[in-house]
């Protein structure tokens, strides 16, 4: 229920003004996001694949509704993916992008734009030696990430999408996109979907999650496990060694700021962890989905409110 109700908070502009505006907020923020700007993106990019782990790269914004706004911020990506390529480090970064921030949103063209922006940011990916993952959002948005993907994959084979185990859908997804070459990124989901699209009961969500992940394991893609529950992580494991992948042939990925001593155990242990890394000042729709996942997130956030 208060998941429920943090999710959606984070769709209400009353409460991103309250919570945006609040100071204290941005203190704890500072543990879930790297930095408003490019150089802060970069620094924690450095310092992570200086410690073993790779990463994928997040300029905050979703649900944009401005043509100008779309066009910033694939700029933004394309400014970030130069200065990665400028400091070498292109081979352990990557970027992940929401199709929503640019131009998903904007009504009959939005598709056409967002696709141009996304291959923009893909050829930077390029030059930079890396490449792009799309992240996914809500559930009107699948059918059209999904079609953007396939037009992105005809130039820019390596782009990955992620997909969301609690939509009903996603275990036929999950065989279709288990080709050849293909990388698919495993989440739970972090949006407020209804009953009709999506499970509601952790138990089911999590069930999904694993029928999801052996049709990944046993295909010929790369899978990207996303997850910092030790017993999906087991699971993983073992489902690895059933379909005789070795440890390169999959990774894990996990959030900025949560388990980090999960994250390093496991690259110490050979591993690739990849972390991902958001960055910008738009950042109150990511803060709460990061609340509504997990209570001691939010016990973290209400502690730090009365604390000096």
């Amino acid at each position: 229920m208060l998941g429920s109700l943090l999710l959606a908070g984070s769709r209400s502009r009353l409460v991103r003004r309250a919570v945006s505006g609040f100071p204290p907020s941005r203190r704890v923020v500072k543990r879930f996001v790297a930095g408003d700007d490019t150089e802060a993106a970069v620094a924690a990019s450095r310092r992570l694949t200086g410690s073993g782990l790779t990463v994928t790269i997040d300029h905050l914004g979703e649900e944009t509704r401005d043509a100008g706004a779309a066009a910033q911020a694939a700029k933004a990506y394309v400014i970030l993916l130069e200065g990665l390529a400028g400091l070498g480090q292109g081979h352990g970064t990557e970027v992940s992008v929401k199709l929503s921030a640019v131009g998903q949103a904007l009504g009959a063209d939005g598709d056409a734009i967002a696709l141009d922006h996304a291959r923009e940011i893909c050829s930077a990916a390029r030059a930079a030696g890396t490449t792009v993952t799309l992240d996914m959002e809500d559930h009107t948005t699948v059918d059209s990430t999904l079609g953007i993907l396939r037009e992105l994959r005809a130039d820019f084979p390596g782009t990955g999408v992620a997909v969301q185990s609690y939509l009903f859908r996603t275990e036929g997804d999950c065989h279709d996109l288990a080709g050849e070459g293909s990388r698919v990124r495993l989440v739970k989901g972090a949006y407020a979907e209804p009953p009709g699209v999506a499970h509601q009961k952790k138990e089911d969500v999590d069930r999904a999650y694993v029928r999801c992940l052996r049709i990944l394991m046993a295909g010929k893609g790369y899978p990207m496990v996303a997850t910092h529950d030790d017993r999906l992580i087991s699971i993983s494991e073992s489902l690895a060694a059933r379909y005789g992948r070795e440890r390169g042939d999959y990774e894990y990925q996990m959030l900025y700021g949560i388990r980090t001593d999960r994250q390093t155990a496991l690259a110490g242990a050979g591993h690739t962890v990849r972390v991902y890394v958001p960055y910008g000042d738009d950042w109150y729709g990511y803060f709460m989905r990061r609340l509504a996942e997990r209570p001691a997130n939010l016990a973290f956030f209400l502690r730090s409110l009365t604390s000096k």
